[in-house]
């Protein structure tokens, strides 16, 4: 490979400017040169910004109010689901529970990724029943000898 003719050649990088095998680039953490001096120039700001924002959204500026308001009460990311699932008390009974689950799905009373969500917790509900189970059977064969 030829060097680099647009300029000198920099550490940590082939001849041609991609980065050599094992450079990472940049470590973790780094912040850009431009955040760093946007967050210099606000330093000590924020408060003022803050008020500032909340009397233009009080006076009507619905942008701010729109900013206000994402900050105050974030759009939420989880929310709470009820639908009807029968009791599990081991895990044979999980794969009614699975059924019960895809029905709901099925029927539009869950969305799929609730869905999903919700198999997960019942996969752990599984695991759980099953070392418990496993676990009272060690311990009456232990207590048998």
């Amino acid at each position: 490979m030829t060097d680099r003719k647009n300029g000198a050649k920099t550490d940590g990088r082939n001849a041609n400017g991609t980065f050599a095998a094992g450079n990472p680039g940049r470590p973790a953490g780094a912040r850009h040169k431009t955040t760093r001096a946007v967050e210099e120039l606000l330093d000590g700001e924020a408060e003022a910004l803050t008020r500032k924002a909340v009397e233009m959204a009080l006076g009507g500026d619905a942008t701010a109010m729109r900013l206000c308001l994402e900050r105050i009460a974030p759009a939420r990311k989880d929310s709470p689901i009820t639908f009807t699932i029968p009791d599990a008390a081991e895990a044979k009974d999980a794969g009614e529970l699975a059924k019960a689950v895809l029905a709901s799905v099925a029927s539009g009373e869950l969305t799929p990724a609730e869905g999903g969500a919700v198999m997960a917790l019942v996969d752990g509900l599984r695991r759980t029943l099953e070392m418990t189970e496993i676990e009272a059977r060690l311990t009456a064969l232990e207590g048998a000898k």
